[in-house]
């Protein structure tokens, strides 16, 4: 089992700045890739940044060029730095780990973005 805390969500103007933390404990060496996703009120959860264990990252186009995922592996953390923020990346954001037979969810982090 893997289990998953997500912090450092809240609201921010646009443009501004916002880094969320994942951090996890369990059977961590299971895990081949951590990802963040987001859902909308209304819309399907989305992919927005994967980092594998080798430490490929990819991103969705709706994100690219302002947020960066990145680990701290000797923290158990994955962090996804959001810049630029527009009033359309406002969601929850989920932290999602995916292990040899399965993937772990967070509980998830409320970002709004707004004057």
């Amino acid at each position: 089992q893997v289990q998953l805390v997500e912090s450092g969500g809240g609201l921010v103007q646009p443009g501004g700045s916002l880094r969320l933390s994942c951090a996890a404990s369990g059977s961590i060496v299971s895990i081949h890739a951590m990802r963040w996703y987001r859902q909308a009120p209304g819309k399907q959860r989305e992919l927005v940044a994967t980092i594998t264990m080798g430490g490929t990252t990819d991103y969705s186009d709706s994100v690219k060029g302002r947020f960066t995922i990145s680990r701290d592996n000797a923290k158990n953390t994955v962090y996804l730095q959001m810049n630029s923020l527009k009033p359309e990346d406002t969601a929850v954001y989920y932290c999602a780990a995916s292990g040899v037979w399965r993937d772990y969810w967070g509980q998830g982090t409320q970002v709004t973005v707004s004057s």
